[in-house]
């Protein structure tokens, strides 16, 4: 598969991550089978959280990849630790080194190439986080760090702190969840899409190297559903199927196409695990969609160019 660079991480990774928040669903022979369909298409870049299944899904892609010393060199692992389900986002040194501790177990390897701060916590003390990172590093737990859903204001007073570089920042992004580029073309205008609810995210990434991971790239709102094959959204659906036959492939491959096409080179991280359909994410990696057509998908989403 095509590969990027990784921020400044120094990492060249599939431009697909793959990601395992749903693999608890799946039985022992479906999940050894979808760790191998990815391996086999060329997407070594596995995306996982300490919460996901209450930690059960990094046991369970440990276990389905069959984790050894050959096998790890050969695939990228990233985790996110940070969230405390129903009771408090917790950036303290105590709970990060806590929780990468508990996910190299899990995993079963001794160290995790990306760790991301997963959501802002209200009451971080990035001297904290800085001294987690640090210790980490230099035990070789953790080689690279990042956040998720942070904007350039949060990142900027963890970078005061830090001796590494942020390399990802992992984003909601899709077709029909696009407002931190659409705002960007609403410069100085009076309507809503002008509104930069996130400071100027996208720019601030590109300026700093930071690659931007969209999550649920197939989603509309926040999780309220998948916007292919809905008939929420009719233009949309037909524009993509349009160009999905020109090209063709499914309307699953086009939809993150159109997210590769943007020169920001962002990594989507999917969230099937449906082998066919995962195939159809990594064929996005062959397509390049030209402007106009890029142009074409982003109205009939519903968008306007002033």
């Amino acid at each position: 598969m095509r590969t990027l660079d990784l921020g400044l991480s120094g990492l060249r990774a599939p431009v697909i991550a793959v990601g395992c928040m749903r693999i608890n669903k799946l039985d022992k022979a479906g999940a050894e089978k979808f760790v191998k369909t990815a391996l086999d298409l060329g997407a070594y870049f596995f995306d996982h959280a300490d919460v996901y299944g209450g930690g059960s899904c990094e046991e369970i892609f440990a276990e389905a990849a069959g984790m050894n010393p050959a096998l790890r060199e050969k695939i990228l692992l990233q985790t996110k630790c940070g969230i405390r389900p129903g009771v408090a986002f917790d950036f303290s040194k105590d709970h990060i080194l806590k929780s990468v501790d508990g996910s190299l177990q899990r995993l079963k390897t001794d160290y995790i190439d990306v760790l991301l701060l997963h959501r802002p916590d209200a009451l971080v003390e990035p001297e904290e986080v800085a001294e987690a990172f640090g210790i980490l590093h230099s035990q070789g737990k953790v080689r690279n760090f990042g956040v998720s859903n942070q904007n350039p204001g949060q990142i900027r007073l963890l970078q005061k702190y830090l001796r590494q570089p942020v390399v990802a920042n992992q984003l909601q992004l899709s077709i029909t969840n696009a407002t931190f580029i659409t705002q960007g073309l609403h410069v100085n205008m009076l309507d809503d899409t002008a509104l930069g609810r996130d400071g100027g995210i996208l720019d601030f990434c590109r300026l700093n190297d930071i690659t931007i991971q969209p999550w649920s790239p197939f989603q509309y709102g926040f999780f309220q559903g998948v916007f292919l094959n809905n008939k929420e959204f009719p233009k949309l659906n037909a524009k993509i199927d349009e160009i999905a036959k020109k090209y063709g492939v499914t309307n699953t491959t086009i939809a993150i196409a159109w997210l590769l096409r943007h020169p920001a080179k962002f990594q989507p991280v999917t969230g099937t695990m449906n082998t066919t359909r995962l195939a159809d994410c990594v064929k996005a990696a062959e397509i390049t969609l030209t402007k106009e057509e890029w142009y074409e998908i982003l109205l009939a989403a519903g968008n306007t160019l002033p």
